[in-house]
């Protein structure tokens, strides 16, 4: 078993911190094992909201949790919006002495119900699935290729983890998206969703995606907030710099999962994805996850201007404003566009990350890294 030492010692924080810790991710990223490596397998109380015994236990859920102790885990919590309220109940009360760890697979009212519920009251670990450093890889390729949802990765083999994912797919689709009060035929979901996949790295069009679709606009935002809201897909926003220059102010879109990604665009093995058009793309949108996943989805953009300047990946840490451009290439060179996000945006520094082995200058302001070092670069 994989141990996400980075996670569980983010989960333990927010445990000492606040009566609620919220861990939200889609579904099958871990959440329910990480809660067990935080508490101990064989400790603490646990509610799964889709066994039918465990909610039959909540049909008093005031009784049921007032009067525990220790950590209380109620996973799949989404199923049970009217528990927000009863645990805030619970939280406030002066004679309650344990701590809630609530487990959700995204939805705009999960989100919703815990920030307005619980306000004040709870801390928030978002997880996805596994990154390079939890996987203690040096080569990035197999962690690219199948995407980081655990059942995945560990698969036996690509051809495995591409069924695996194929039917993860399937039932996200028939399954997931219904019990969260959805009815969007999974045929056309899917079919969106795959138009995403093809976007993948590009500037949003609603527009554009309507008429593919053949709907109206308001569609198209309502199946992309959908996905996003459940985690599949990221719009990473723009940052507006003050500056004389007409600058681009829709998101990027990406499909989070890298494998989840290649399995829509139907690419089993790294052979058929190094011939594929979208090669590119799908590296950028891996390191993007890579980035975000190590910095915190917070204070993240990219930029770009109407006349062609862009920079992938804007962050903003510890007073710094660092500067990504991700390049599918072994040999990264500077080019325009990058001195351009230099002087407009006043970087500390720009990285040219690759899909090599070494890390090289390539001025003084400028640095090539493999995409293997980030971790040293965002949290060193």
């Amino acid at each position: 078993m994989i141990q996400r030492k980075e996670a569980i010692g983010n989960v333990q924080r927010s445990l000492a911190e606040n009566p609620v810790t919220a861990i939200l991710g889609p579904r099958q990223c871990g959440k329910t094992t990480l809660a067990h490596q935080v508490i101990g397998k064989d400790e603490g109380v646990f509610f799964d909201l889709e066994n039918p015994t465990h909610l039959s236990r909540l049909a008093n859920p005031l009784l049921a949790l007032q009067n525990q102790t220790g950590v209380i885990v109620i996973d799949e919590i989404q199923r049970m919006p009217a528990l927000f309220e009863v645990l805030r109940v619970v939280v406030d009360s002066p004679s309650f002495e344990g701590k809630f760890l609530i487990l959700g697979s995204a939805a705009p009212s999960l989100v919703k119900g815990v920030s307005e519920s619980l306000a004040g009251r709870v801390g928030f670990v978002d997880l996805s699935g596994f990154n390079l450093q939890e996987v203690q890889a040096t080569d990035f390729i197999p962690l690219w290729v199948r995407g980081g949802f655990p059942l995945s990765y560990l698969s036996k083999s690509d051809a495995a983890a591409y069924r695996w994912r194929g039917n993860f797919i399937r039932t996200f689709l028939e399954r997931d998206i219904p019990q969260l009060g959805i009815s969007i035929p999974a045929t056309t979901l899917r079919r969106f969703w795959t138009m995403i996949a093809h976007y993948h790295g590009q500037v949003l069009n609603t527009a554009e995606l309507a008429r593919a679709l053949g709907s109206a606009e308001g569609t198209a935002r309502k199946y992309l907030d959908i996905l996003s809201g459940a985690y599949m897909v990221r719009q990473l926003q723009p940052f507006f710099a003050n500056l004389k220059k007409r600058q681009v102010k829709a998101p990027k879109i990406y499909v989070r999962d890298s494998g989840i990604l290649h399995s829509l665009l139907a690419l089993e093995h790294a052979d058929h994805i190094f011939s594929h058009p979208k090669l590119g793309a799908s590296f950028e949108g891996f390191v993007v996850e890579e980035i975000c996943s190590l910095a915190g989805s917070r204070n993240i953009y990219f930029w770009a201007t109407h006349g062609g300047a862009e920079l992938d990946v804007l962050l903003f840490s510890k007073g710094k404003a660092i500067g990504f451009e991700i390049k599918y290439t072994e040999t990264p060179k500077i080019t325009k566009s990058m001195r351009i996000a230099l002087e407009d945006l006043t970087l500390n520094h720009l990285y040219v990350v690759y899909p090599g082995n070494e890390a090289f200058p390539l001025s003084e302001a400028i640095t090539a890294i493999p995409v293997t070092k980030l971790k040293a670069i965002i949290q060193g």
